[in-house]
């Protein structure tokens, strides 16, 4: 019975620490502390030097679970990357990943060489350890920070700190093995080595991903089973690939990646599943390993820690950053808010463990360094992200509220998604003022009733609308939900009706726009115009159609027509390109740059009318 109580107890205290982190997160977010370090935090004050007394200190243990935590967690970052964010960052990303690592294990190394008692070897080896940008940190604390940074910028640290950590894990093993074999390894061989690893994870993640995808679309399950079944296989295709001899975390990710751009069967479900897997596998590895420090120790390599972490947060990332970015045409704030989030976290004490499981010379500095370089990383860096993005210009501006969206998984479906949007007066999409061609509407909840597309006709603020559309598209679709009455009201300008005076000459509106209202004298205004073709009645929102487009009644003074809109049929026909909506959502007074990009649309004269 003894054994049950003890079995028991570590569930109690297992789940007890988790709810705690939970709730000192919650806590600590509204105070703008990192959260990530909260339960680093919680998981100290729970150890051996702490008011909960546990002692642990089990590195296999640490070791096993961070594996598998690092797999769901690369695999979820794959799974949320299109390829279309490749595009013109891949080269300085996979940089940052490989040279990036060396050059700054190379310069934090040399630092620990100076205020540790090490070697050469061992300090090159303390570097690496603290080397690669952790993913899960990088991830984590962009999404959770609300920060929604420029395409290139956010692409770039995305990709390298998912591809950093196989070189960084591979690295680490490799010169943990060469000390132990006394430093007899040729370093050709190493270089060799590595790029096989490198070759095997590639291809086995890419045959484990379509094999993923093949068996969710054509192996019927229940629903349930499915985001289960991906976990499964993420994990699989993570250690198999480490069993043959191939980096297992680049294959996970490159597994994620194939996922993420090919249909699959119940997608919603699957990356809703991960957004909490994901929660628990940061929650769990850093209470793990805050239990396994002991603060007293950790506490006695303090001056040589926080050296070693200016060194690499000053020095080292910075010139690693500049060293991969040469050439690609970044700017200098953008260079510096990548250097400046080269945020460390669990990926760094996890990769101290190592050492200490191979048991080589000076493996508790290492742990301990790598520790307090963490825990300045996520102090410095992590709780001052969101202050740098936003002085360095590299985030754009947040919409008045993120974008509401329902999922519904369609049985048999793997092409299309079912999605759902409250429309509010702020919303996108009443600027453009249609919807895009490519959107099916299926049902529009209107005032409690279930309306038909033909019956809702055009959205209004209050509807809830529901759309069957590509899962390619659905990004699109939510930047057109977002609300932003500025990014509405441009777009409006653009893709809207064009208000017009009345006064205004038919013959400047035939200039300006290349149209052709038909004969009339070279006096005639629009509002005589107008009046004349609709048999000097016009009402509020009568139409009369021209050539390429239609010309609307809007208001009436004293009978009269007093202002008229424009709507041309091209622009009514072509929906923003994702240039425009980019610029658009960035919500920056760009206007004489739209009017630009509307006359390559629409070639136009200069010379503008009265109106």
């Amino acid at each position: 019975m003894l054994g049950l109580d003890l079995v028991n107890t570590a569930i109690f205290v297992g789940a007890a620490l988790v709810l705690i982190g939970i709730f000192s997160s919650l806590i600590a977010t509204r105070a703008g502390a990192p959260l990530l370090l909260v339960f680093l935090v919680v998981g100290m004050l729970a150890g051996q030097d702490g008011p909960g007394g546990i002692v642990y200190n089990d590195y296999s243990q640490t070791y096993l679970v961070g594996m598998v935590a690092l797999s769901i967690i690369l695999f979820d970052g794959g799974l949320r990357t299109r390829l279309s964010d490749f595009r013109g960052v891949l080269a300085p990303s996979l940089l940052l990943a490989t040279v990036g690592v060396i050059v700054t294990a190379a310069v934090a190394g040399a630092a620990g060489w100076l205020v540790l008692d090490l070697d050469p070897k061992g300090a090159l080896l303390l570097g690496t350890i603290i080397a690669s940008t952790d993913a899960a940190a990088v991830f984590f604390l962009v999404r959770t920070g609300g920060l929604r940074l420029q395409h290139r910028v956010g692409a770039t640290l995305e990709i390298e700190s998912g591809t950093n950590d196989p070189i960084a894990v591979f690295l680490v093993i490799v010169l943990t093995k060469f000390i132990l074999a006394g430093g007899e390894t040729p370093l050709a061989e190493l270089g060799t080595e590595l790029a096989l690893e490198a070759a095997i994870g590639a291809v086995f993640g890419l045959a484990g991903g379509f094999s993923l995808v093949g068996m969710l679309n054509g192996i019927a399950m229940p629903g349930g089973l499915h985001p289960l079944f991906v976990v499964a296989g993420a994990v699989t295709i993570s250690a198999f690939t480490s069993l043959v001899g191939g980096s297992g975390l680049l294959a996970i990710y490159v597994a994620g990646l194939v996922v993420a751009n090919r249909p699959v069967r119940a997608y919603p479900s699957i990356v809703g599943f991960h957004d909490a897997a994901t929660w628990l596998c940061q929650i769990v590895m850093f209470l793990l390993l805050g239990l396994l420090v002991t603060p007293h120790t950790l506490w006695d390599y303090a001056p040589q820690g926080l050296l070693v972490a200016a060194v690499l947060i000053l020095v080292a990332r910075p010139l690693a950053v500049w060293i991969c970015t040469w050439g690609f045409g970044f700017a200098v704030r953008e260079k510096l808010f990548i250097a400046w989030v080269g945020l460390r976290g669990a990926v760094s004490i996890f990769l101290a463990t190592i050492p200490m499981l191979a048991g080589i010379p000076n493996a508790t500095a290492y742990f301990n360094i790598a520790f307090f370089v963490v825990l300045v990383s996520m102090l410095v860096q992590g709780s001052t992200l969101t202050g740098a993005a936003r002085w360095l210009g590299v985030a754009l501006k947040r919409s008045k509220h993120a974008t509401s969206r329902v999922e519904i998984d369609v049985p048999g479906q793997t092409e299309q998604e079912m999605v759902g949007y409250p429309v509010t007066p702020d919303s996108v999409i009443l600027g453009l003022n249609r919807l895009p061609g490519w959107a099916r509407v299926v049902m529009v909840v209107r005032g409690g009733a279930i309306l038909g597309p033909a019956e809702a006709g055009a959205l209004r603020p209050g509807d809830y609308c529901y759309f069957l559309v590509g899962r390619d598209r659905v990004p699109r679709l939510d930047t057109l939900f977002r609300e932003s009455p500025d990014v509405a009201r441009r777009l409006g300008l653009l893709f809207g009706e064009m208000p017009l005076r009345s006064e205004t000459l038919v013959s400047e509106i035939e200039s300006f726009y290349g149209l052709d209202f038909g004969e009339h004298p070279a006096e005639a205004t629009l509002a005589e115009w107008a009046s004349l073709r609709l048999g000097g009645r016009p009402v509020p929102g009568a139409t009369v159609r021209i050539p390429k487009g239609t010309l609307v009644v809007r208001r009436l003074e004293a009978g009269r027509i007093a202002a008229l809109g424009l709507q041309l049929d091209e622009l009514l026909q072509v929906e923003p390109d994702d240039k425009l909506l980019a610029r658009l959502e960035a919500e920056a007074d760009e206007l004489s740059g739209l009017r630009r990009w509307l006359a390559r649309l629409y070639p136009q004269p200069t010379r503008n009318p009265r109106g």
